[in-house]
Parts: C-alpha cells; sequence; structure tokens
C-alpha cells in the first residue's frame, strides 16, 4: 500500500500573534498549491491547526514541496479515517514489512491531540507488540511517525527536510543586486526564506563586454524561481557610468564609486517596484570594497536599509549553500562582470564618505543615475 496523503509541517510561523499567524498560513498554502500547480499535479489541501495536508499523488509532491520556503519538513503519509487503537494497530501489523527490513530496528513516536481512551505511551508499546523487528530507541532505521487527531490518523516512516523560514512575500519586497557570480544568488535565497520577495537588478557592460553575464543571471533567476515563482529583473547597462569614473576618479577609489552608483540606481528601482531594501552579497572582509569601512561609505549613497545576509559567512559556506539551493553550477561559468572592467591593483580597503563625495562632485551623479534607470530593460522571468 502506497501512501497518500503529504502532511507539511511548518515551524516559526505557528510561534507568530493569531492574526499574523492566519495570514503566514494563508500565503504559506498559497504558495504552496502555486508549485504544485506548477508542477502538474493534482491535489486537495486542507489545513489543520499547526500542519497542513495534500492528499495527491506523493513522490512528486514531496519533490516539489522542498522547495516552498516556510515548510520545516514533509512526509508521506498513510491517512487512516480512524482513532481507534485496535485498527491503528492491525494497520501497522498488515503494513510494517513494507516500511522495515528484516535487519532493520524501529522505534514508534506518537502524538495525539484531542481526547482519546489511551495515551500516546500505549499507542506506542501497541503498534511495537505487533512488529517484528528490533527495537531501537536511540538512532532507529526506520521511525514510525504516529500522529492522531481527533478522529483521524496520520502515520509515516519518512521524513524529508526543507528550508524551513517564512513564506516568501509576508516580508514585504526587496530589490537584490545579482552580479552572476556565486554570493549574490545565495544572499537573494537567504532573503527569500525570510519571507522577501526579490526584485533583481543586474549590471553589465555590454558592449563593452560579451552578453555572457546577462545569460547567466537569467539562468540563475530561473533556480530562484523555484523559490518564489515569478521575478522582475532590471538589466541596467553599467558602461557609461564606469567610463566617466574610469576618466575623472582615482584608480584606487573607482570600485567604491561603482558600487555607489549601484546603490543609488537599486534605490531608485527600489521606488519604482514599492520595495523597502536592497539585498547585496557581500560577505565581510571577502574583497576590498567588503571592509567595514568601504562598506559603510558605499551604504551611505542610499537611505535605504542594506540587508547582507551573507555578511558572516566564509566562501566555503557560501559555496555550499549555492549547491543546496542548484545555483553553484551556473554562477561558476566563465563571464565578464562589469566591475571587473578597470579594476585597480590596489584599491583602496578605508575609505570615508566625505573624501569620497568630493570625488563624486566630478560626475553629473543625479544625470547618471537618472539614464541609467530609463535605459534598463524590466523583464519578467
Amino acid at each position: 500500500m502506497k501512501a497518500n496523503e503529504v502532511l507539511i509541517r511548518y515551524g516559526e510561523i505557528f510561534l507568530k500573534s493569531e492574526p499574523v499567524r492566519k495570514i503566514f498560513e494563508k500565503k504559506l498554502a498559497d504558495n504552496i498549491k502555486h508549485a504544485l500547480k506548477r508542477g502538474k499535479i493534482k491535489f486537495t489541501l486542507r489545513r489543520e491547526r499547526g500542519r497542513i495536508f495534500v492528499e495527491t499523488g506523493v513522490d512528486k509532491a514531496c519533490e516539489d514541496l522542498q522547495k516552498v520556503l516556510g515548510i520545516v519538513s514533509v512526509s508521506p503519509c498513510y491517512h487512516l479515517k480512524t482513532a481507534r487503537l485496535e485498527e491503528i494497530r492491525k494497520f501497522c501489523e498488515k503494513n510494517y514489512e513494507d516500511w522495515i527490513k528484516p535487519r532493520q530496528s524501529f522505534a514508534v513516536r506518537a502524538r495525539r491531540i484531542g481526547k482519546h481512551p489511551y495515551t500516546s505511551r500505549d499507542l506506542e508499546n501497541e503498534i511495537g507488540k505487533v512488529i517484528e523487528r528490533k527495537v531501537t530507541l536511540e538512532n532507529p532505521d526506520v521511525t514510525i511517525s504516529v500522529e492522531i487527531r481527533d478522529r483521524e490518523t496520520y502515520i509515516s516512516t519518512k521524513t524529508v527536510k526543507c528550508f524551513g523560514g517564512l513564506p516568501v512575500s509576508t516580508s514585504g519586497k526587496v530589490v537584490a543586486l545579482l552580479s552572476g557570480g556565486i554570493d549574490s544568488p545565495v544572499a537573494s535565497f537567504l532573503a527569500m526564506k525570510r519571507g522577501c520577495k526579490a526584485v533583481f537588478v543586474h549590471f553589465h557592460s555590454f558592449p563593452l563586454v560579451s552578453k555572457r553575464s546577462i545569460e547567466k543571471v537569467k539562468e540563475l533567476v530561473k533556480v530562484l524561481n523555484m523559490y518564489q515563482f515569478r521575478s522582475v529583473v532590471y538589466l541596467v547597462p553599467f558602461q557609461e557610468i564606469q567610463m566617466a569614473i574610469k576618466a575623472s576618479i582615482e584608480p584606487k577609489y573607482r570600485i567604491i564609486l561603482y558600487r555607489r552608483m549601484m546603490f543609488r540606481i537599486a534605490e531608485e528601482v527600489a521606488k519604482v517596484e514599492n520595495a523597502k531594501a536592497l539585498v547585496t552579497g557581500e560577505s565581510l572582509a571577502q574583497v576590498s570594497s567588503q571592509t567595514l569601512t568601504n562598506m559603510a561609505t558605499i551604504e551611505e549613497a542610499t537611505a535605504l536599509p542594506v540587508l547582507r545576509p551573507l555578511v558572516g559567512m566564509d566562501k566555503n559556506e557560501i559555496v555550499e549553500m549555492a549547491k543546496k539551493i542548484g545555483t553553484y553550477e551556473i554562477s561558476i561559468k566563465p563571464q565578464e562582470d562589469c566591475c571587473t572592467l578597470f579594476v585597480p591593483k590596489h584599491p583602496a580597503t578605508k575609505s570615508n564618505p566625505e573624501a569620497v563625495k568630493k570625488l563624486e562632485k566630478k560626475l553629473k551623479v543625479r544625470e547618471m543615475v537618472k539614464k541609467a534607470v530609463k535605459e534598463a530593460e524590466r523583464i519578467k522571468i
């Protein structure tokens, strides 16, 4: 007998106040429906306190549900429309050989919601008696989970961990700067995991370089769409700004000025998209522009909060996360990054906003930002 439902668990949503929890649960349910419909899966969904159940073809559904942020874990389960101990025990006796191989150990874990003429311990003991396998309470090969909710019973033997977090869009909208490298897609994902809907901005230097970075970003967004479904991407031409900075600014400050201009442009995009913060892939002290003083100088160019989900992560941690979410293989494809053009051998690692502002007086900052936003291509993926 195959499992006929998927039990969906969520975590911190349950800790919210009741009005907020209801909003978040509804959004999570909507995102689950969207994910299953995208996968062309037929299903029936119902919500109960602390759980969501989906009646569907189990295997494909579990695969798609792993990418729905806000879900802590999913379990294929057997739904019995009874809470009678004898019937539950008979069902387990009839099916346990499909769940547990002869040399595997097992344990039974039970929880109940509602009133029943037996305890959870009684339930565990009675099921354990009819299973002719070795019992191991610590680290068993198979755990039989039995969840009774009033007059319904759900039995599962497998739990698939998911990303957890909060449902996408419950925390508002952000603008994520997406370079095409390893870091920025991971930062975008982590912002999504905290409930943000990301609008992407990519700065490119075509025709000074090829369109390779643009194509990579489109591929990356398609992967990130597995977690937020649909995305808006702004492709911003940056070559004229770079050329102007190169012509007017001493080499060691160029990267800082590039980044300040990017933040200003991203802020204008945020106004259009009604986003409330910027997201970057910066990790503290990873490169010259990511020292504390330089990050402060760069951030001073925008009035919006700048979220840096990777700030405390090292490169190995970021790479592992990139592999986990599916962006790594795309990110390592070669490209000509706009920030690598005209990079000095010895960029400044310390700066202050006032000194940089004086340098920017050589540039027509407002006009440059306005022109870049106007020439940006807005696409939906």
